[in-house]
């Protein structure tokens, strides 16, 4: 049996919050106390079952000494909202998913000796398929990055930087990735009833095309660039599509500026 995780405070239980607070429960989480003023049906159903829900921090219960606090409120919400948590924060190990905010500007609202970690997963937590990039703020110990691992973990894949300007390319990579994603399958679903196919299997068709090529691709020891080759035939179909996608004018600059102005926007979060 995994071993009982530390009373927890979630600050913020949006789609992204709820999905790591159903990961935690699934992982031994026994206690938690969820700051959420707009509470959902699904939330509101975890009352009394090891999850009090507040509106604010100051109905948070006297007594109740966290491990760890989540910060998952949007990053703008940030400098009105954090200095409530210092007293919290300052005997607990802090992880924050907002976009943008460094580790000193947090700490500046919490307290400069404050454990903090930022980290930045993505959507597909929701079915726990994420992929989640995390940086370790100082005076973090070992103790308390291997409990962030073990958090994070249970939403997906965990990985690790050294540097934390690193955090704003991954926020435009991974972090928005699902959208890229989730956008391509829309342009191909409306170019597919453009030539005449009709909506309900064009809609189909995109899906399953998106997910069923994102499933063989995780189950692939190849890389992307060789399953690509493998659906290119020489002179055929695919190939001349291709012809118009990969040309650098296309999707080459398409990519790189797109990765290059949700990085830049991600450091202006950073105030």
């Amino acid at each position: 049996m995994a071993e009982t995780l530390p009373p927890l405070l979630l600050v913020g239980c949006g789609k992204m919050g709820g999905a790591m607070l159903a990961g935690w429960r699934e992982q031994g989480l026994a206690s938690a106390v969820v700051v959420e003023p707009y509470v959902s049906e699904a939330l509101r159903a975890l009352a009394g079952q090891g999850v009090t829900v507040v509106p604010d921090a100051a109905s948070i219960p006297v007594g109740f000494s966290p491990g760890v606090i989540v910060f998952a409120i949007k990053p703008q919400e940030a400098p009105a909202a954090l200095p409530a948590y210092a007293a919290l924060a300052a005997g607990a190990l802090s992880i924050s998913i907002m976009a943008g905010r460094s580790v000193a500007s947090m700490q500046a609202a919490l307290g400069e000796g404050s454990a903090l970690i930022r980290a930045m997963p993505n959507t597909p937590a929701a079915i726990r398929q994420g992929f989640t990039v995390g940086f370790t703020g100082p005076g973090v110990t070992e103790a308390q990055r291997a409990l962030a691992d073990r958090l994070l973990a249970a939403i997906g894949e965990v990985a690790w930087v050294a540097e934390e300007d690193l955090i704003n390319p991954v926020t435009a990579v991974s972090g928005g990735g699902p959208a890229y994603v989730f956008l391509l399958t829309e342009l191909l679903e409306q170019a597919a009833i453009g030539e005449g196919l009709p909506p309900d299997l064009a809609r189909r068709m995109a899906r399953v095309t998106v997910s069923g090529s994102g499933a063989l691709l995780a189950a692939s020891s190849e890389d992307a660039a060789a399953l690509r080759r493998a659906v290119t035939s020489p002179k055929g179909t695919t190939e001349r599509a291709l012809a118009v996608l990969m040309a650098e004018e296309a999707w080459p600059d398409a990519i790189r500026r797109a990765m290059a102005a949700a990085t830049a926007r991600s450091r202006e979060l950073a105030g």
